[in-house]
């Protein structure tokens, strides 16, 4: 009896230690996996290391030559034709699809041709998607990033689902274009929450919405169906130039809050 209750532990303790071990993966692991093509898909995960999706370690000995009077792009990017799917993972540091580097004086940008989704994930790090163009749909909903969120100049192509997060730092925005419905519902804004210029062409949703800092809407353009229920902003907020469907935002937000 004896003998049998110490294998069943060993069996229990391999499998453990198993099954321990496959909750665990590299960052290099998913950018091998992404670079090839191949759909990513993890969950109930936790992501060691940065997850560095840039082209700038593959290009970086092997840059196009550029001067200052030849006009040149300083710009290399890549497309991800995989799609991309985290659900319920901790990533333990920064996520990256945009990189400058200080010392080739190049950025490194990341666009994706398939559907992102990060599900109910938790970024320690911050998260690097500026001027990333989105060719699928993308959810980050239920998610929570410590650090800056920086979406700055992104386009997202089809529907796109930031609902349920809570943006810990800087949320960036600025520039950003949305050709589908976007829903920000539900979403928490610790910090300062930057939509200056950004467009939303088919409609936004930011019932539940709260923003504790600052919000900038400075020139926003809101078209299409705009949920604004119970959106609280305890902070400043600038809405200087800011439109929905061409009507001044704060009378706009006056009759359907």
């Amino acid at each position: 009896m004896k003998k049998t209750l110490f294998t069943f532990v060993l069996v229990a303790l391999f499998f453990g230690a198993q099954k321990s071990k496959a909750q665990s993966v590299s960052a290099q692991e998913i950018v091998n996996k992404a670079f090839a093509g191949e759909s990513v898909t993890y969950k109930n995960t936790t992501i060691k290391g940065v997850v560095d999706l840039t082209p700038c370690m593959e290009k970086k000995d092997d840059l196009p030559s550029k001067s200052w009077w030849s006009g040149g792009s300083n710009s290399i990017d890549k497309t991800i034709s995989g799609s991309i799917t985290f659900e319920n993972c901790v990533f333990e540091n920064d996520f990256l699809a945009y990189l400058h580097d200080d010392d080739t004086e190049y950025t490194f940008v990341t666009h994706f041709a398939s559907d992102v989704t990060f599900k109910n994930c938790q970024f320690k790090g911050g998260v690097a998607f500026k001027y990333s163009e989105f060719a699928g749909t993308v959810d980050f909903s239920g998610s929570s990033i410590d650090g800056e969120a920086n979406f700055k100049y992104a386009e997202f192509d089809e529907t796109s689902n930031f609902s349920q997060i809570r943006f810990n730092e800087l949320a960036n925005f600025k520039y950003a274009e949305y050709n589908e419905m976007v829903s920000y519902a539900n979403t928490t804004f610790n910090e300062e929450a930057n939509f200056k210029y950004a467009q939303m062409e088919d409609g936004v949703d930011f019932s539940n919405a709260l923003f504790n800092d600052f919000l900038n809407f400075k020139y926003t353009e809101l078209e299409g169906e705009v949920i604004l229920k119970n959106f609280q902003v305890k902070g400043d907020i600038d809405t200087k130039y800011t439109e929905v469907n061409g009507q001044n935002f704060t009378a706009y937000l006056l009759k359907n809050k």
